[in-house]
C-alpha cells in the first residue's frame, strides 16, 4: 500500500518529536502524573500540533487509546450540532482502561462563535471524565472562556537544521539520493512546515530515485530565488523595464502565482538588508509598498499589474536613498 510520507514518517511517541524540545518537556510531565488540563496548541501549519497530540494521548491512555480518544476536525465538524451530539456522547462514556477521555478538536479556529460557547459548556460539565486537546493557527479567533480554560502552548516553526536532518533521514529509508541544495530549496520555500517539506520530497521523486534542485523547482511551481533577486536588483538600479521584462518571464511562462511571488520577494529584500545590500531606512519603506501589493493581491486586484506597481516603487525608494 503506497503511504504517504507525512503519516509513514509520523513520529508516534513524544521522544521522537523534533523541533519543539521545551514543549514535550512539559508534555512529559503530564504523562509522568497521568494526568491532563485542557489543552490548547497554537501555531502555523507542519510544526507539530496534531502529532504532539496523538502522541501525547498514546503516551496517556496506552493500548486502550482508540477507544478513549475522539478525533474531530473542527473544519468540516464545525456547528454547535457537533458539539451537542458527537462531543457529548463521547464524554458521557466512561473511559475504558485509562483514567479519562480525551477528545481531539484539530483547528477549532473554524469553529463558529455558537458551537464554541457549546463546547465552553461541555468542558465544564465532564471535567472529572474527559480532558481536551484544541488545535488552532489562530488563537485570536478563540473565545477567551475556552481559552482560559486550557493551558496553552505555543509551537514556533521548525528550523532548517531539524528539518534537513529529517529528510536525510527519509531519503536514506527511501534510497534517495539527494543533493543539499535541493534540501535548502525546499526548507527555503516550506518556512518551518515541516509536512509540507516532506511532501515536496515526496512529489520530488515521481520520476527518479535523484532528487535536485529542478526537480523540487518542477513541484512547486514557485520562482528560482537568483531570478526573483535580479528582478529586485534591476528595480533597485532603476531598469525598470528590464525588471518587468524578467517578471513577465516568471509569472507567465514560469507560471509563478501572483501571492506566492510577493512573498518570495519579501524574503529576498529580508535577505538582501540583513546582507547589507539595502539599507534599513529603504527597507521601512519597501516594506510598507509590500504589504500594500500583498493585500490588494488577495484582495482580487490584478496580481501582474499590482507587482508591476511595485518595482516602479523600488525605483523610487533607490533614487531617495
Amino acid at each position: 500500500m503506497n503511504i504517504p510520507w507525512v503519516e509513514k514518517y509520523r513520529p508516534q511517541t513524544l521522544d521522537d518529536i523534533i523541533g519543539q524540545e521545551q514543549i514535550v518537556g512539559r508534555l512529559k510531565r503530564y504523562v509522568e502524573e497521568n494526568s491532563m488540563p485542557n489543552i490548547m496548541f497554537t501555531g502555523s501549519a507542519g510544526v507539530g500540533k496534531t502529532t504532539s497530540a496523538l502522541a501525547l494521548s498514546k503516551s496517556l491512555l496506552g493500548e486502550y487509546w482508540q477507544q478513549n480518544f475522539l478525533e474531530l476536525n473542527a473544519s468540516d465538524a464545525r456547528g454547535i450540532d457537533t458539539v451537542r451530539n458527537e462531543i457529548k456522547s463521547f464524554c458521557k462514556l466512561k473511559a475504558i482502561g485509562a483514567p479519562f477521555r480525551i477528545i481531539f478538536l484539530d483547528e477549532v479556529d473554524n469553529m463558529t462563535k455558537d458551537a464554541q460557547q457549546a463546547l465552553r459548556r461541555e468542558m465544564e460539565m465532564y471535567t472529572k471524565t474527559s480532558s481536551f486537546i484544541l488545535s488552532c493557527n489562530y488563537s485570536s479567533k478563540i473565545i477567551d472562556p475556552i481559552q482560559s480554560r486550557c493551558a496553552i502552548f505555543r509551537f514556533t516553526p521548525i528550523k532548517a537544521i531539524d528539518i534537513i536532518n529529517r529528510l536525510k533521514y527519509i531519503a536514506e529509508q527511501e534510497g534517495l539520493e539527494v543533493e543539499e541544495s535541493a534540501l535548502e530549496n525546499i526548507v527555503y520555500f516550506t518556512q518551518g512546515d515541516m509536512r509540507k517539506s516532506i511532501n515536496i520530497l515526496q512529489a520530488s521523486t515521481t520520476t527518479d530515485n535523484k532528487v535536485t534542485d529542478e526537480t523540487v523547482y518542477d513541484v512547486i511551481s514557485r520562482a528560482k530565488p537568483r531570478d526573483v533577486r535580479k528582478i529586485i536588483n534591476k528595480a533597485l538600479d532603476r531598469d525598470f523595464m528590464g525588471a518587468r521584462d524578467l517578471l513577465r518571464d516568471v509569472m507567465v511562462l514560469d507560471g509563478v502565482s501572483g501571492d506566492d511571488l510577493i512573498t518570495q520577494i519579501y524574503q529576498e529584500v529580508t535577505q538582501m538588508t540583513t546582507e547589507g545590500l539595502i539599507p534599513e531606512e529603504s527597507f521601512i519603506k519597501l516594506m510598507e509598498y509590500m504589504s500594500e501589493c500583498d493585500y490588494r493581491i488577495r484582495e482580487g486586484s490584478n496580481p501582474r499589474l499590482q507587482l508591476e506597481a511595485l518595482l516602479s516603487k523600488f525605483l523610487i525608494v533607490k533614487q531617495d536613498a
